[in-house]
């Protein structure tokens, strides 16, 4: 692991130099240059703590339930919650579930050493793609129970190529895998991992939990006022450049827009596809005036969970660039879910395709042929959307079982 360790130098290094010009990259930097302070200052030295690390925001939300049901049952123990992503502890540094919030160190054997010398740790949780191999020696040599969540494994992954296996043997230091699918199980099992249990993904605890504490906006409902309407969540350009043409042709159709980043220039953008006097912004609109608009664009965040209960078809951006975002956020309101062709990667969303609750839209032609069925036919959209969030309640119990299986039921 001389050559694996020799690139994370690397990449820390392009890391520092790219944070002269590069915002993430900076936060980044700067949040490191905390890592020990934060442990020094926050850290109780005769306490153990349960680690949980994720890579960013999503892979939070897949460890989130299993945080909270800890807290309720274990009120005593302690929760260390780190991150790889800016955009992860950006938004979730002040989370309360959790007495200490930091940055994951580079995994370098020197920094992975001063880490745990730093904070003494009971159990070890790393959500779905998190595979540090020097981290999970270190831990593995303290005689820390580490254990992988919600993980999920293909086989064009590093672990099962001939030139690999270096980098596989990482995979023998967690004590149990809890992986989402079959396929992952008998992927590791040729690789002789057998310690695995087939569990599915926490994300619908915590979507459940979510949707049964979701908010009610009265400026959402004076928007809407009875009309059906569609939302789309996490909206990038190529999605907006799709959807947008169709529902101005939709009179008597509301649109929802959320977009994934809220910067101004594409506020623009989105509000010249819409059109002059058709929409108005969130933070602009007034229960006064709201309802004469077609298309409202959510100019925050924090609101879209609580959104999708408003309505009749949801739309998830990302799947013509980075790849799909949540799917299960809008799915778990009885609506169904529509995304671009970038969803391979994700196990929710071919298990919606499958059960005939989430669609794939490739282009314009694809999205009008669609969403004129779902119009033209309401039992057909009524059926597509129990689909979905029947899939959604059925996968349902993961932290609990897991819970279960370790010993903190």
């Amino acid at each position: 692991m001389i050559f694996y360790s020799l690139g994370i130098c690397i990449y820390a290094g392009a890391v520092h130099v790219a944070s002269l010009f590069n915002r993430k990259a900076r936060l980044l930097i700067k949040g490191h240059r905390q890592i020990f302070s934060t442990l020094k200052e926050q850290a109780d030295s005769s306490a153990s703590y349960l680690w949980f690390h994720a890579s960013s925001l999503g892979e939070f939300e897949q460890g989130r339930p299993i945080i909270e049901r800890i807290h309720k049952s274990h009120p005593e123990c302690k929760i260390l919650l780190t991150f790889f992503s800016p955009s992860g502890y950006e938004v979730r540094k002040d989370y309360k579930g959790a007495d200490i919030v930091c940055y994951i160190p580079f995994d370098i054997p020197s920094s992975v050493n001063r880490f745990l010398d730093s904070i003494k740790i009971e159990k070890a949780f790393f959500i779905k793609y998190e595979f540090w191999p020097n981290f999970l020696r270190g831990l593995k040599k303290r005689g820390i129970d580490t254990y992988s969540i919600s993980s999920i494994f293909r086989e064009n992954q590093l672990f099962f190529k001939w030139y690999g296996k270096s980098y596989a043997r990482a995979l023998t230091c967690f004590k149990h895998l809890f992986v989402q699918d079959r396929g992952s199980k008998d992927l590791l099992k040729k690789i002789g991992i057998t310690n695995v249990s087939i569990v599915g993904d926490t994300r619908c605890d915590r979507v459940l939990e979510v949707a049964a504490a979701s908010k009610q906006y009265p400026i959402i409902e004076k928007f809407v006022n009875g009309s059906p309407t569609f939302i789309a969540g996490s909206s990038w350009a190529p999605d907006e450049e799709l959807f947008i043409p169709y529902f101005l042709g939709k009179k008597d159709w509301k649109m929802i827009i959320a977009p994934h980043e809220i910067h101004e220039e594409h506020l623009i953008q989105i509000e010249g596809l819409l059109g002059e006097g058709t929409s108005v912004r969130l933070s602009q609109a007034t229960l006064e005036n709201v309802g004469k608009y077609s298309a409202l664009i959510i100019d925050c965040f924090g609101m879209l969970s609580s959104l999708y209960r408003y309505g009749h078809i949801a739309y998830i951006g990302g799947g013509f660039g980075v790849g799909i975002h949540n799917v299960l956020e809008a799915a778990v309101f009885d609506i169904p879910v529509l995304f671009g062709p970038n969803n391979q990667r994700f196990r929710e969303a071919q298990e919606l395709k499958r059960l005939k609750g989430g669609f794939e839209i490739t282009d314009d032609y694809s999205l009008r042929i669609l969403i004129d069925k779902f119009i033209s036919d309401p039992a057909f959209l009524k059926k597509a959307g129990k689909n979905a969030g029947d899939y959604v309640r059925s996968s349902s119990g993961t932290s609990d079982q897991i819970l279960g299986e370790i010993g903190l039921d």
